[in-house]
């Protein structure tokens, strides 16, 4: 039996600039023919790894073309003892090593960083921890080979299995997990994702508005008038809509079935994805606003139900209306009338802070924490 969990928020974000596109405009997009706000999946993901970072760094993995300078310090200690060892056969073994993955054309290639010289890798490689461990024992244990001319098929093969080897727990990292991982040079390494992440997308129209700034020179004198910098920020105001799903089926068996991580995996996954902001001109909006509307609902055998339909007629509010309140009886209704038309089975937990009138919608609770529980006890169940 399939379970999904679903998460929808409503969040609605003061003066700010949260995700920017090519020209530092907020990004936004085209919806039920109006422009609405917009803050990409990438950006949500980001955010919402980011806050793993702080709760348990095993949840991470390093999504880099550095890898090189990792893989250094964990091999030098214990290879300086070797007659072959110098700092040059060192940066030599371990790219011998990275040339080694890939195939063909797609071979990772190392090179040298214009800026500073630094050796890295010409792609982005999203490794574990567990998986640059294993790949240092590999270049470690293999040393002298590496540095020989020809790099024969049985060392290389070594070195390849080290990054998700049959003894190498490095599917236990939550965000590969999650997130997927698509490597085109090792396509036989790639992860399908278990969670999917929706574009955000305001529940109604949206204008861009610009704020121009001046700054003056502290040490001009006194005499001088006028600014000595000027400019504009572009910003919008929204309340959004974000969804995403989960493959509850999907994510254990990622995690090799390890059931116990996918659950704690889960727990910070959904508090991640209600807590973890984007950081886009923070520092100047300080738009700060935690979701007053959250439902999460655990469905058993059921495809999944993205409700942004619920805003293709933008949201208008009214004056001494809240925009937020009038988006949250949008969503619910929206999900009682899918539900009649497509019934499916399962349980929905709802955090209501905007007083909003959802009726059937789901089980109410009072905190977050609370949602939480009840959510992990109805995919337990």
């Amino acid at each position: 039996m399939k379970t999904l969990i679903e998460i929808h928020l409503l969040q609605n974000f003061a003066p700010s600039n949260l995700n920017r596109d090519d020209t530092g405009a907020p990004k936004d997009a085209f919806f039920g023919g109006t422009r609405r706000g917009r803050v990409s999946s990438q950006c949500g993901k980001r955010a919402v790894r980011e806050y793993f970072k702080t709760e348990n760094e095993a949840y991470f993995a390093s999504r880099t073309k550095r890898v090189i300078d990792s893989l250094m310090q964990r091999i030098e200690p214990k290879v300086r003892s070797l007659s072959a060892y110098s700092a040059e056969n060192l940066e030599k073994a371990i790219s011998a090593a990275i040339n080694c993955i890939g195939a063909g054309d797609k071979k990772v290639k190392v090179e040298k960083d214009k800026k500073n010289g630094q050796l890295k890798t010409d792609v982005l490689l999203f490794l574990s921890d567990a998986e640059i461990d294993a790949l240092a024992a590999a270049i470690e244990g293999n040393f002298d080979a590496l540095l020989k001319a020809k790099i024969t098929s049985e060392v290389a093969k070594v070195v390849t299995d080290a990054i998700d080897g049959k003894d190498n727990k490095s599917r236990l990292t939550l965000d590969i997990a999650l997130f997927g991982r698509m490597l085109a040079v090792m396509p036989e390494k790639n992860q399908n994702a278990a969670c999917q992440v929706a574009h955000a997308i305001s529940t109604h129209a949206v204008e861009r508005e610009f704020d121009f700034y001046t700054a003056v020179d502290d040490l001009k004198p006194e005499d001088t008038a006028g600014a000595d910098m000027m400019g504009t920020v572009e910003f919008n105001s929204a309340c959004y809509y974000r969804y995403a799903v989960v493959d509850w089926d999907k994510l254990v068996a990622n995690l090799q079935g390890d059931a116990d991580l996918a659950t704690r995996g889960l727990r910070v996954f959904l508090q991640g994805f209600v807590l973890a902001e984007p950081t886009g001109k923070q520092n100047g909006f300080a738009a700060h606003n935690p979701p007053e509307f959250v439902a999460i609902s655990v469905c058993h055998d059921a495809a999944p139900r993205n409700l942004a339909n619920a805003f293709e007629t933008a949201i208008r509010a009214k004056t001494g209306e809240s925009l937020t309140r009038k988006s949250a009886e949008a969503l619910a209704a929206k999900a009682g009338v899918l539900d009649t038309a497509y019934p499916r089975k399962g349980q929905t937990f709802v955090l209501n802070l905007t007083q909003a009138e959802v009726g059937s919608l789901g089980e109410d609770k009072a905190s977050i924490d609370a949602v939480l529980d009840a959510v992990l006890a109805a995919v337990k169940g």
